[in-house]
Formats: C-alpha cells, sequence, structure tokens
C-alpha cells in the first residue's frame, strides 16, 4: 500500500473572505503543501509548493505583478527539496512529478528535480503553455517557472485509460491508474483551473483524496460554502466549480475517505 506525506512549503496570504464567502477581511494564512507519495517501488510527488524559483520568475515585468496581488512567504532552508533531503531522498530519487495543475504555488519548485518525469493534464497544458505577460498572470502562471526540457519530460494523464473505481469512493467513479498497481488514480477536478486533478492513493488505513485546489480550505467541501465571487476572476469556471465542491461534500459525507487541501489550514496534515 502506498503513504502520503505532507510537506508546507512556504505560505501566501488573503483576507479569508476570498476562500470562504462571509468569513471576514481577516488575514488568512493559506500554506502550499506538496506530497510524497510513496508507492511499492517508486517515490512520487504531487505538486511542490514554492522555491526560490518563484521570486526569479516574477522579479520583471508584469510577473512583479504576481507577488503584488498575493503576498508570498518562503524559507529557503524550508523548500521542497531541503525537506526531502532531510528525510534522506535526494532529488534524483524522484521518479515522477504528478501537477495538480499550472498555478506557480505548484509548479515553482519544478527545476529542483530534473530528473524526474513530469505529468499533467494536457488541457492543462495547452491552456498555458504559450502564454506570457500579463496573459500568464491573469492564470497565476509563471513561465519562467518551467525548466528548459519541460517538453522533453512532459507526459500527459490523459494516455493512461480510465478505470472504475470502487464503490467507496463515489460520487466519483472513474480514475487513470498512474501507479500501474492500483495505489494512485487521478481524477478531474474541474473548476478552479483548466485540466484541475486530484489523486486517490491507497493506504494501510484506506483511500486518502489530495484534492488539490479544489477548495481552499474545509469548510468550503463541509458546509458546501463557496469563495468569494472575486475569486471567480481568476479561476477557470464557477459552474464546474461548484459541481467538483458537491462532489466533495458528497464525499465528505461518506466518512471513508481522507480528503486533503493543498491550503488547508497549518494545523492540518
Amino acid at each position: 500500500m502506498a503513504s502520503v506525506t505532507a510537506f508546507s512549503v512556504g505560505h501566501c496570504t488573503h483576507p479569508a473572505c476570498m476562500a470562504l464567502k462571509g468569513a471576514g477581511l481577516a488575514s488568512r494564512c493559506f500554506p502550499s503543501r506538496a506530497y510524497l507519495i510513496e508507492t511499492r517501488n517508486r517515490l512520487l510527488l504531487w505538486d511542490t509548493g514554492y522555491s526560490e524559483h518563484f521570486f526569479d520568475a516574477s522579479r520583471r515585468g508584469a510577473y512583479r505583478l504576481y507577488p503584488m496581488v498575493t503576498p508570498v512567504h518562503f524559507d529557503g532552508a524550508r523548500s521542497l527539496r531541503e525537506q526531502l533531503r532531510g528525510r534522506g531522498i535526494s532529488p534524483n530519487d524522484i521518479h515522477t512529478l504528478l501537477l495538480s495543475h499550472f498555478h506557480a504555488d505548484h509548479i515553482a519548485g519544478l527545476r529542483d528535480f530534473p530528473q524526474a518525469r513530469v505529468m499533467a493534464s494536457e488541457q492543462g497544458w495547452r491552456a498555458v503553455r504559450g502564454l506570457s505577460g500579463l496573459a500568464a498572470v491573469r492564470q497565476a502562471f509563471l513561465p519562467g517557472l518551467l525548466p528548459d526540457d519541460m517538453a522533453g519530460r512532459l507526459s500527459f494523464i490523459e494516455a493512461f485509460p480510465l478505470q472504475a473505481l470502487p464503490a467507496e469512493l463515489a460520487p466519483f467513479s472513474h480514475g487513470r491508474d498512474v501507479s500501474g498497481s492500483g495505489e494512485v488514480f487521478v481524477v478531474d477536478l474541474p473548476g478552479h483551473a483548466a485540466g484541475h486533478l486530484g489523486a486517490f492513493v491507497l493506504g494501510d488505513s484506506g483511500w486518502t483524496l489530495l484534492a488539490s485546489d479544489a477548495a481552499w480550505a474545509e469548510e468550503g467541501y463541509r458546509e458546501l460554502r463557496g469563495p468569494s465571487e472575486l475569486s471567480f476572476l481568476v479561476q477557470h469556471s464557477r459552474r464546474s466549480y461548484y459541481d467538483t465542491l458537491a462532489r466533495l461534500h458528497a464525499l465528505h459525507r461518506g466518512g471513508r475517505v481522507d480528503i486533503l487541501l493543498t491550503h488547508q489550514e497549518a494545523d492540518a496534515p
């Protein structure tokens, strides 16, 4: 069975009401997490969090708007690369980087894992690959974060066949087994970004869903409570977002799956 280990890799701050309607204007910390997935025969990473490369990529031109709108806090000693090294894992030990989507807070550490394969949604890649300047910033994408050899290392989730999921994962019915062993199934979680993905991971104690940015706070899926309407200026589809939120709500009510969000509060894994 696989295991999942969470790493908090920098954070940003926003008014709480951006994540939850009615939560007020008080500043709220949103940790950016990466998840190490250890399967029977390989090490995978789900996203990377922030890195020092974020500041390099947002230093000039329209890209400077990103940290102005979204203040980012990052300690280089706590990069994902360094946290993994503290566990005896080198960057070259990582077999595959699985990207939930291409927003900067999820891909900023790509350059720190030069030997790893990269897997993502083809829809998500097509939505960002030609963007630059203000058009990129509006999609929370910084082209400078992509490794020079990205095209040669990138493969697409859509190449894996859809398979039926176990009944306890309803209302999710199909996913793509990227582990080859039934331990990691990637699923579509549309709404937040083009090609936005999540992953069901089967561990010794049952299933965990890495739900990425399908919600920014646990109250979102527990209470069916959406974010500020302003957030949909940068999110991909309001209708799809709420459809996905409703599925997370139903999954939560089923009580059989642990749901982990990238930005849930710091006292959670």
